[in-house]
């Protein structure tokens, strides 16, 4: 008689499900502490598959019914720019976002326009709030309407008893994380009954045409809550942003099966609720009578959404041995590599000067092409001299203080003429330029610094 084989147990990850041979202390995948823990022996694998029964037979493309797959406008326009034209029946989205942002209140008044505009009901489900909670919310935004079902439950087979009692067509799950599983072992929000919450609301939605929309927890780095095998099943991904302490959210698709993957859209969150705003480049412009020395306009793509930003900075002596770097809104390592470059290749000395920068309106902008107008603000705040009125810059800045060149400018300067500017800075390879600005092509920092600062 052979000898037993002794089979070893494997190792999970309780934060992102990675899985391990062995124990370790720090997950290699998530780089979290103390979240490996044992999973049991792993089962063993099929040696061979047969073949069984299909679903549905397999037609030729020419003949499958594309209208099944039409997406419907949900009545908030700005979240049905991202999702590409609205949801499609039998789509699953993952909305995440930190807490307090507006996930909640922004979904409310979708489910209550998809009442109002279908022939199907709308189905929330809450297992973070009571039923009485959510219509305190609804009276006071004023997403109310007979065809809107809500429901207070934390276990799956209830929340699926009420999906064949109700019929909906929009299903909201107000968190997937508080969702548990009678069959499944761990507590909700675990990896293990996360992915078997998901897996039956999928297999529903998918084979009902439900609309789903769950809404998901995010971790402290930001990242989206449970094993990333729920980014990868759903078909689309939305991640909820936006600073407490501003009123603006924003909207972005990570992941989008019917639509772009790099759409914006832009709200207001206030005390009647949330708000749609189709023209949101006001919010991130100063409104002033005259020039002040520090600040400079650019013009930023959101998506495929040109939004004019304005950048500021101040530079200011100290009496500290290390000078300080504050940085809001951009980011922190290219902020640093413009002040290296503007005290190496434009001669602006700030070894011994405090500088902060920021963005105005809380509007974060991380691309290249705020470089350009990021030093001259910088250069101007150390010369105390006010830019032009009427001035946007545009451009990538590199570590040898040559401007380069950066996509969609047209785009961008049509966006600053709208909104009344008259004179643009572009990188010399800009191409054509059709617009009404009095375009100036820059080659270097240094050059522009002395164009418009002497």
């Amino acid at each position: 008689m052979p000898p037993s084989v002794k089979v070893k147990p494997g190792y999970t990850c309780s934060e992102c499900g990675c899985t391990a041979p062995r124990w370790l202390g720090r997950c290699p995948e998530c780089q979290a502490w103390g979240t490996v823990v044992e999973a049991g022996q792993p089962r063993p694998g099929l040696r061979r598959v047969t073949a069984g029964p299909v679903s549905a037979a397999a037609r030729p493309i020419n003949e499958i019914d594309m209208q099944t797959a039409r997406a419907r406008p949900t009545g908030v326009a700005e979240l049905d720019r991202v999702l590409g034209g609205g949801l499609v029946p039998g789509a699953v989205v993952l909305l995440a976002g930190e807490p307090g942002v507006g996930k909640s209140t922004l979904l409310l008044e979708v489910a209550a326009r998809y009442a109002a505009t279908g022939d199907q009901p709308a189905l929330i489900v809450s297992g973070e709030e009571s039923a009485a909670q959510v219509r305190l919310r609804a009276e006071r935004t004023g997403s109310m309407h007979d065809r809107l079902y809500l429901a207070a439950e934390t276990d799956l087979s209830a929340v699926l008893g009420h999906i064949d009692e109700v019929r909906p067509g929009l299903l909201v799950v107000d968190s997937v994380q508080t969702i548990a599983a009678a069959t499944v072992e761990g507590s909700a929000g675990g990896v293990t009954q996360v992915r078997a919450v998901a897996a039956a609301l999928i297999a529903v939605a998918k084979e009902r045409g439900i609309a789903t929309v769950l809404v998901g927890h995010v971790t402290k780095d930001g990242s989206i809550a449970g094993p990333r095998l729920l980014e990868h099943v759903v078909d689309v991904v939305l991640q909820f942003e936006g600073d407490k302490h501003s009123s603006l959210r924003l909207v972005r698709a990570v992941k989008n099966r019917f639509g772009p993957a790099d759409e914006v859209g832009c709200f207001e969150l206030g005390d009647a609720g949330i708000v749609g705003l189709p023209d949101p480049s006001g919010l991130f412009l100063s409104q002033r009578s005259q020039a002040v020395p520090g600040t400079c306009v650019t013009v930023t793509v959101e998506g495929r959404r040109p939004l004019l930003a304005e950048v500021q900075a101040l530079v200011a002596s100290t009496n500290l041995p290390s000078p300080r770097r504050a940085v809001s809104g951009l980011d922190s390592a290219r902020a640093s590599m413009v002040l290296a470059v503007l005290d190496k290749r434009a001669g602006i000395t700030l070894t011994s000067l405090d500088v902060f920068t920021a963005t105005v309106g809380g509007v974060r902008v991380v691309e290249p092409a705020a470089d350009l107008a990021l030093a001259l603000a910088v250069a101007s705040s150390a010369r105390d001299r006010a830019l032009p009125a009427g001035l946007v810059a545009i451009g990538e800045v590199g570590l040898a203080g040559d401007v380069r060149r950066v996509n969609g400018v047209g785009r961008r300067l049509a966006e600053a003429a709208r909104l009344g500017f008259t004179h643009a800075l572009v990188p010399a390879d800009s191409g054509r330029i059709d617009c009404d600005l009095r375009v100036s092509v820059v080659e270097d920092v240094a050059t522009a610094i002395r164009a418009l600062l002497g």
